[in-house]
């Protein structure tokens, strides 16, 4: 499909640089493409009343690490300073990574992330990595000196917070961040960007859907950095999704298929959940256990196996997420939804409203 199809005009000031408070005073927009008034402005809250008892929530418990390097690139003498963005471990020594200026890095070459200091040869005892290899869009493969735990305790202590850059673009990264850019419920560390319809859920909207009779399932995907990345191509079909990791547990996967047995609906909590359940489910809808890497990439015209419904956020203009909700509900719908949206002053983006959203057919 041409990547034009999926573009629309979002004034600035309809970003959010803050997320609302408490979490789930945040917006809802209701999208139900098969009404007669398909289109509902509520609130996140409103989550309690609009699903029902033995629906299931999908929620992904993966947790940000402050995956933005900055260190110093040596070649001889001489020195430069360079920026890594961690976006997806390889093993327990390597990462794939977006490096800035990627120009300034070759195979072979090594870089220091604890100092800025420009001697080489007080670097030796410091964090680096050895570039082993280069792609395309300004990618990089890193061997790190550290590995396991070890290099997990470095990141920890030497990374920074990697808000999105329409973010991080219009003010620093403060220690607000810190909280408000994780899920109240991530635990299990990987990702380089929060699975943001996650921010929403505070406990006692928690407590209150599981009174409700709404169940709730973990999954995790650890969301790379490859989500920000604009769609540069002209058409679909020449964009390549970068993969992430994920697992469905086999207990998860049997929970939710008994879900569906008895009649109850599917509930997504963000694109990161639909992906991997997606990945995982089979040509008849029954989800099996998945652990592994996915690089599904769904337009329109995909067909959903199991996913009945699904809670995002707003998304950007040409991005492979629009294209997501532009399949799970049409293309004309998401854009009438978008528009009323922006007419209506919602916030968007990962600290912004949300959307609930009905598959369509």
């Amino acid at each position: 499909m041409d990547v034009g199809l999926f573009d629309f005009d979002l004034p600035e000031d309809r970003i959010a640089l803050r997320p609302a408070s408490p979490r789930d005073a945040a917006r809802l927009l209701v999208v139900r493409p098969d009404a007669p008034e398909p289109l509902e402005d509520r609130g996140i809250r409103d989550l309690v009343a609009l699903l029902e008892p033995g629906d299931a929530l999908v929620l992904n418990d993966t947790r940000v690490i402050p995956s933005r390097l900055r260190g110093r690139r040596y070649r001889g003498e001489d020195s430069a300073r360079v920026e890594i963005m961690l976006h997806k471990r390889e093993s327990e020594d390597r990462w794939l990574a977006f490096a800035r200026p990627a120009k300034k890095l070759a195979v072979g070459e090594r870089v220091v992330f604890d100092s800025d200091a420009a001697s080489n040869a007080c670097e030796l005892g410091r964090l680096h990595a050895e570039v082993i290899a280069k792609g395309e869009g300004g990618e990089v493969e890193l061997q790190f000196s550290l590995t396991g735990a070890y290099l997990d305790e470095a990141i920890e202590r030497l990374g920074e917070l990697p808000l999105p850059p329409y973010i991080a673009g219009k003010r620093p990264t403060d220690s607000a961040d810190t909280a408000d850019y994780q899920t109240n419920f991530a635990r299990k560390d990987g990702a380089v960007a929060a699975p943001t319809a996650g921010l929403h859920f505070t406990p006692e909207l928690l407590a209150a859907l599981e009174a409700r009779g709404v169940s709730r399932h973990f999954v995790t995907l650890h969301v790379g950095a490859g989500t920000f990345l604009p769609v540069k191509a002209e058409d679909t079909d020449h964009h390549r999704m970068h993969a992430e990791w994920g697992t469905v547990s086999a207990e998860t996967a049997a929970a939710l298929n008994a879900v569906k047995a008895k009649g109850g609906r599917i509930v997504c909590v963000g694109t990161t959940s639909l992906r991997l359940i997606e990945s995982a489910a089979a040509e008849d809808g029954t989800i099996q256990p998945f652990s592994g890497d996915t690089a599904i990439f769904i337009t329109p015209g995909y067909r959903f196996r199991a996913v009945d419904m699904l809670m995002t956020n707003f998304h950007l203009p040409r991005s492979t997420l629009f294209m997501l909700v532009s399949a799970f509900c049409g293309l004309d719908m998401m854009k009438r939804a978008y528009a009323h949206a922006i007419a209506a002053n919602y916030r968007f983006y990962s600290y912004g409203d949300g959307s609930l959203l009905f598959r369509a057919g």
